[in-house]
């Protein structure tokens, strides 16, 4: 009985072994697995670069991308001093340049003389119209827009090029012209006679280059930038209407 006893302990023994080492045996296979694995995928991981490469922009981008980024930065923060500042700034620039093409005489003694001079009064008189017209003007092109956006682009172009002349550009020629008499002097029937005489005609020439200048702008200019090139772009305008005053 006792030896009996004793090959029976002896068999569960040797079946528990057994058991023991098939475990013992998968859980050394499944590490030995994921060790290889993570051996193999380690490299591929440690290839791939983490940081980005930053690069340094050239010279000539900088010179030109640098005073957009200010000046957008601080259009962001002061739209309305920004905007105030530009204009008289294009105002300035494009009454000097007038002055040059089309000088004011000299008078003396209730006569005028062939002889021409700088009149700061004139300057003066820009600076105020442009002043002015500043806030105003910025709010028509936001409010132009953010209007008549229609699903199909070439007619949201077309509405806002013709809402644009048939609507802002006689209202501010007709305040252009109407001011600059006003500030030089003029009665009122010599400011209605001035306006007869430049805002028909001023208008018809708008129609030769403002719509291609809307039409890029609205095209191609972003949203942000919009502004600033709605109040670049009327340089060569002012210049034509100061020379036609």
């Amino acid at each position: 009985m006792i030896l009996r006893y004793a090959l029976m302990r002896a068999g569960v023994l040797r079946r528990a072994l057994q058991r023991t080492s098939k475990t013992s045996f998968r859980h050394n296979h499944q590490q030995t697995h994921s060790s290889t694995k993570s051996t193999i995928t380690e490299p591929q991981s440690l290839s791939q670069p983490q940081s980005t490469v930053r690069t340094i922009p050239s010279p000539t981008a900088w010179i030109w991308t640098e005073p957009l980024n200010a000046y957008s930065r601080f259009h962001g923060r002061r739209p309305y001093l920004t905007q105030i500042i530009s204009t008289l700034t294009v105002y300035l620039v494009g009454d000097l340049i007038s002055q040059r093409i089309s000088p004011s005489p000299v008078r003396s003694d209730d006569k005028t003389s062939t002889e021409t001079a700088y009149d700061p009064f004139r300057t003066a008189r820009a600076l105020i119209i442009g002043g002015m017209a500043a806030v105003p003007g910025y709010k028509w092109f936001v409010w132009l827009s953010k209007s008549f956006n229609y699903s199909s682009k070439a007619l949201s172009l077309v509405f806002k090029i013709v809402i644009n002349q048939m609507v802002f550009t006689p209202v501010f020629n007709t305040y252009f012209f109407g001011m600059q008499s006003l500030l030089a002097g003029a009665s009122l029937s010599e400011i209605i006679e001035r306006v007869k005489n430049t805002v028909p005609k001023s208008w018809v020439n708008s129609w030769k280059v403002w719509p291609a200048v809307m039409a890029f702008n609205f095209t191609y200019v972003p949203l942000e930038f919009r502004s600033i090139f709605a109040g670049e772009s009327p340089f060569v305008l002012y210049v034509g209407l100061k020379t036609l005053n």
